[in-house]
C-alpha cells in the first residue's frame, strides 16, 4: 500500500487581522506547508494577486501565492474562483507527484458568493489519482447544490474505478452533507474531533477530506499559538493508503 499524505488548508489569503492590526502572514505560511511533509496541499482562500494589498505590505510577494508556497520541487495548480476590486482569488493544489491534467468548473449558486472547484489528476506511483478542491458556501441550501454540482462533475470528469480525493473548507457547520457525500461513495474521518474553525478556540469541523477508492488511514489537526495566528482556520492533515 502506498502511503499518500493530503493537507488542506484555508489560509484566509495570507493575511490575518483587522485595520492597524493586520499584518502578513503569507512568509509565515510558508514554513506551515512545509511542515506538513504533505504529497497534496489544498489551499483555499489563496490570491493571485491583490492591487490593495501589493500597495499596503512592502513585504508582499512577487509571485502568486499558490507559487509562493509550493515547496521546492513541488508543482502548483491555481483556479480563481471570485474576481473582486483589486484582484482575484481561489484555491490551490500543491503536488509532489507530476500533474497529469487540470481543470475548474464554476459552482457558484448566488451573485454574492464566487465558488468553484480545482480538478487534478496525478501521477501517483505510476497511478491515476484525482484531486478535486473545494470551497463550498455560507448558506446551507447552497453547499447541497453545490454538491449535486460536484457529483454531476465527478460523473463527467473522473473514471468510476479512479482513486479520488475531494478535500477543502466544505462550510458544513453541522455535518449534513456527510449523507450527501457518501451516496456518491465520498467518505471522511468519522467519529473523532478534528475540529479547524475559528483557529484560536476551534468548535467547528468546517475543513474535511474525503475520499473514493483510498483507505482512511490516520487524520489531526496541529495546535498552537503559532497555528492560530496564521489563519482563520486550522489545516487538517490526512495519512491515505493508495
Amino acid at each position: 500500500m502506498t502511503s499518500v499524505r493530503v493537507a488542506t488548508y484555508n489560509i484566509h489569503k495570507g493575511v490575518q487581522g483587522l485595520g492597524l492590526a493586520r499584518r502578513l502572514e503569507i512568509h509565515n505560511l510558508v514554513h506551515a506547508v512545509e511542515q506538513f511533509d504533505a504529497d497534496i496541499v489544498c489551499l483555499q482562500e489563496v490570491r493571485r494577486h491583490n492591487r490593495k494589498m501589493e500597495r499596503l505590505f512592502t513585504r508582499w510577494p512577487e509571485l502568486d501565492q499558490a507559487g509562493y508556497l509550493s515547496p521546492e520541487g513541488y508543482e502548483s495548480v491555481y483556479r480563481t474562483n471570485a474576481v473582486t476590486r483589486h484582484g482575484e482569488h481561489g484555491n490551490a493544489l500543491l503536488s509532489r507527484w507530476p500533474v497529469i491534467a487540470s481543470g475548474h468548473s464554476d459552482v457558484s449558486d448566488h451573485r454574492f458568493e464566487q465558488r468553484g472547484l480545482l480538478h487534478a489528476e496525478l501521477l501517483v506511483e505510476g497511478q491515476s489519482v484525482h484531486v478535486i478542491v473545494v470551497h463550498l458556501g455560507l448558506i446551507h441550501a447552497s453547499r447541497e447544490r453545490q454538491v449535486q454540482r460536484l457529483g454531476q462533475f465527478i460523473e463527467e470528469q473522473v473514471p468510476p474505478e479512479a482513486p479520488l480525493v475531494v478535500a477543502g473548507d466544505f462550510n458544513d457547520w453541522g455535518a449534513q452533507l456527510l449523507r450527501p457525500m457518501s451516496r456518491m461513495n465520498l467518505h471522511t474521518f468519522e467519529g473523532i474531533r478534528l475540529a479547524t474553525f475559528p483557529s484560536r478556540l476551534p468548535l467547528l469541523h468546517l475543513d474535511r477530506i474525503y475520499v473514493r477508492g483510498m483507505r482512511l488511514v490516520s487524520a489531526h489537526v496541529p495546535h498552537g499559538k503559532a497555528w492560530s495566528r496564521m489563519s482563520d482556520h486550522l489545516p487538517l492533515i490526512a495519512e491515505l493508503g493508495l
